[in-house]
């Protein structure tokens, strides 16, 4: 049983491959993160070792093994594979390749195929990812390869090449509130705002039904721009330095922070625009109506390009402190 709900053709292209026996010794597997990426890779390997007619069955001692991460023939690459001596690691070094190399050239243990799951495979190293290279142009019988990403721009292109590529597009809210509340039973409230904030990826919703904390922490982040809003310059400053010097050490929850931000003002845009039914931000409705009106609609648009801006050059190692300082700067004034 396919876990994994999409809209696109993934699901029936790969089980196509599967009725015929004919499928590429590696997949590249696109999409953002939380977008079902890892869920279908665990599939396809469930399905390759599947006992049952109906591939993949989730039951047999093969589907349960791997969905347990307890299968001999089934691997998970990537930064840290639950090593706390690796999780400051920022490549995903070629010993690791070395390792898949090695046991690639050994038959499956238990299972009929051997697969390998890189996760985050743009966070290869340069020597990593020849080294993978070489491995797929000379691919071993009964042996898989799933490449995960989130940005294949950043993959080695002659690795992208010997792939079969397949994107995983959002959901649309409405499917993701519907999964929400009619398979895991999650009060309509909950479930819609879930919905909204997943931004398509309906592993996010799950993780943040599963970890309550998520929800808690994006609430003090709403709070703290909000706040930062209405503040003057030297507030607005601290803010910056603030998130500045957390970027050295966290990059990925200032980046969510800004993530935020994007979102608030692209809520304040739909407002202004008489289309407030599709706002993310469905907790904060009333900040949103109270606010919406002291900007225009060009000063949101602009303010908005800004932020996507400053998180481009974030991404290009532009020194944060300045970077997030103009964006404070940028913010635009109310007009009432």
């Amino acid at each position: 049983m396919w876990q994994i709900i999409e809209s696109t053709r993934v699901v029936p292209l790969l089980q196509n491959s599967l009725k015929r026996g004919k499928l590429p010794n590696a997949y590249l597997l696109v999409g953002p993160a939380h977008v079902g990426k890892m869920t279908l890779a665990l599939n396809l390997a469930q399905a390759l070792n599947c006992a049952a007619d109906e591939k993949p069955c989730g039951e047999c001692p093969s589907c349960l093994k791997i969905a347990a991460g307890k299968h001999a023939d089934v691997q998970v690459i990537g930064l840290s594979n639950g090593n706390p001596k690796e999780t400051k690691a920022k490549e995903i070094g070629i010993e690791k390749i070395r390792d898949i190399q090695h046991s690639a050239a050994l038959p499956p243990f238990e299972g009929k195929y051997k697969v390998f799951i890189i996760d985050g495979a743009e966070q290869l190293s340069n020597e990593a990812s020849n080294c993978l290279l070489k491995t797929l142009e000379e691919p071993a019988e009964k042996v898989i390869y799933l490449l995960l990403t989130v940005n294949e721009q950043l993959i080695l292109p002659t690795v992208v090449s010997r792939c079969q590529r397949l994107e995983l597009t959002p959901l649309p809210a409405d499917a993701i509130e519907k999964n929400l509340t009619e398979q895991r039973h999650i009060e309509p409230g909950k479930a819609k705002l879930l919905s909204r904030l997943s931004h398509g990826c309906l592993g996010w919703a799950i993780t943040a039904v599963e970890d309550e904390a998520i929800l808690g922490e994006r609430s003090v982040q709403m709070d703290r721009i909000l706040e930062v809003m209405r503040s003057g310059v030297e507030e607005r400053f601290a803010y910056a330095a603030q998130l500045a010097a957390q970027f050295s050490q966290n990059r990925r929850a200032v980046m969510e922070e800004l993530e935020l931000w994007r979102d608030w003002w692209h809520d304040l845009l739909l407002s202004n625009s008489g289309s407030s039914e599709r706002i993310t931000c469905v907790d904060r409705e009333t900040d949103m109506k109270n606010m919406a009106g002291g900007y225009n609609i060009r000063q949101i648009r602009m303010f908005i390009s800004r932020i996507q801006g400053a998180m481009a050059q974030l991404q290009l190692n532009a020194s944060p402190r300045l970077v997030l300082e103009v964006l404070m700067l940028n913010i635009p004034g109310r007009d009432i």
